[in-house]
């Protein structure tokens, strides 16, 4: 993060009048410098030649890759980037997707300038800043599972899903086979009731299974 000088922004947002007003706003004092992208694609291009205190990120960049599933790709780099994700979506797979990706915050479409700029000073001082109402569902729907019924290797492949890894990269960290990594998830839908790798990772969140 910058020690001197104004804080370095990166905002991707495919609305090209959304985008327009964010980069005035952010650029509009001289606490902030915001760079502006359309897609994913132009920002992952543009990322090993800039070093960003805050992006500022879209989750229904489109067409091409989410911003979920930009975000997993910015990890894999290696850089562990603060990222705020900007959204119309309240829904739990949105917000735990967007966590589960490593979003260190949520922000509601529609918010005010005042709250914007309020929520992009407490991500670049650190925060986790999340929408009053983001906030609340998340607080109510984490929560103590009754009980855990995965074994010790299930856990550490649902962690490992939670993390974004592939099946490949499972059985690589793990030692282990691709049909027995596929074994495990299969046995860890069927003793969660889950049918999609959204269910599971949203599931095991709210219910703290690993």
């Amino acid at each position: 993060m910058s020690n001197a000088g104004p804080f370095q922004l990166a905002l991707i947002e495919d609305d090209p009048e959304v985008r327009s007003l964010m980069k005035l706003l952010l650029n509009s004092g001289t606490d902030y410098y915001c760079r502006a992208y359309e897609n994913a694609e132009a920002f992952l291009k543009e990322l090993p030649l800039i070093d960003p205190d805050l992006i500022l990120m879209d989750i229904d960049l489109g067409p091409g890759l989410s911003g979920i599933e930009a975000l997993k790709k910015i990890h894999q780099t290696g850089r562990k980037l603060n990222t705020v994700m900007l959204t119309i979506h309240e829904d739990d797979d949105s917000v735990f997707g967007a966590l589960c990706a490593g979003a260190t915050g949520y922000l509601i479409k529609g918010a005010s300038p005042v709250q914007l700029l309020e929520v992009v000073r407490q991500a670049c001082l650190g925060g986790a800043p999340m929408s009053p109402r983001i906030a609340r569902r998340v607080v109510s729907t984490f929560h103590i599972g009754q009980s855990n019924p995965l074994s010790k290797r299930e856990k550490e492949v649902l962690a490992m899903l939670c993390e974004g890894d592939s099946y490949k990269e499972i059985s690589e960290k793990l030692f282990i086979s691709g049909s027995t990594v596929r074994t495990h998830i299969k046995h860890i839908y069927e003793k969660l009731e889950v049918h999609s790798r959204a269910e599971v990772v949203s599931k095991a969140i709210r219910e703290k299974l690993i």
